[in-house]
């Protein structure tokens, strides 16, 4: 069992129907059930996938994306003391976006087994407490 904190495209790829990526987003969640995987993101994570909802007035994504973050089985992280730390830590090291060290930041602090994003650029990246991170392409089941 493993600790696993999708970064918010994935979710978006899933909800959205993603031509290109959403099958293997079902896939890769079907794999975490059958192996018992606790699943994670933050509640920037939430906002986040809100937002293009909210923009073009979409309000049944919008219910969609507002239930499964209310009632699926899916630890959100909170942006609190010990995240604030790590990304400190981050955005003092790495040139990243603000988003992406929030979100990194949260995983750390969430201790994350594996951080998967489709942002190939975090994938290099070394953060203490996320033991791995990948991209949804690189998955390892």
């Amino acid at each position: 069992m493993a600790r696993v904190f999708w970064d918010t495209n994935l979710f978006i790829y899933l909800f959205e129907q993603n031509p290109e990526w959403s099958a293997r987003v079902i896939e890769f969640r079907q794999r975490m059930v059958a192996r018992r995987d606790e699943l994670l993101t933050s509640y920037f994570s939430v906002g986040e996938a809100l937002t293009k909802p909210r923009e073009t007035g979409n309000s049944v994504l919008e219910k969609s994306y507002l239930n499964f973050f209310a009632n699926a089985p899916i630890e959100l992280v909170a942006f609190e003391i010990e995240a604030a730390k790590r990304y400190a830590e981050i955005r003092s090291r790495e040139r990243i976006r603000p988003a992406d060290a929030i979100q990194l930041a949260c995983a750390a602090a969430a201790k994350t087994d594996l951080f998967v994003t489709n942002d190939n650029r975090l994938s290099a990246m070394t953060v203490s407490g996320i033991t791995f991170i990948t991209g949804i392409d690189r998955v390892p089941y």
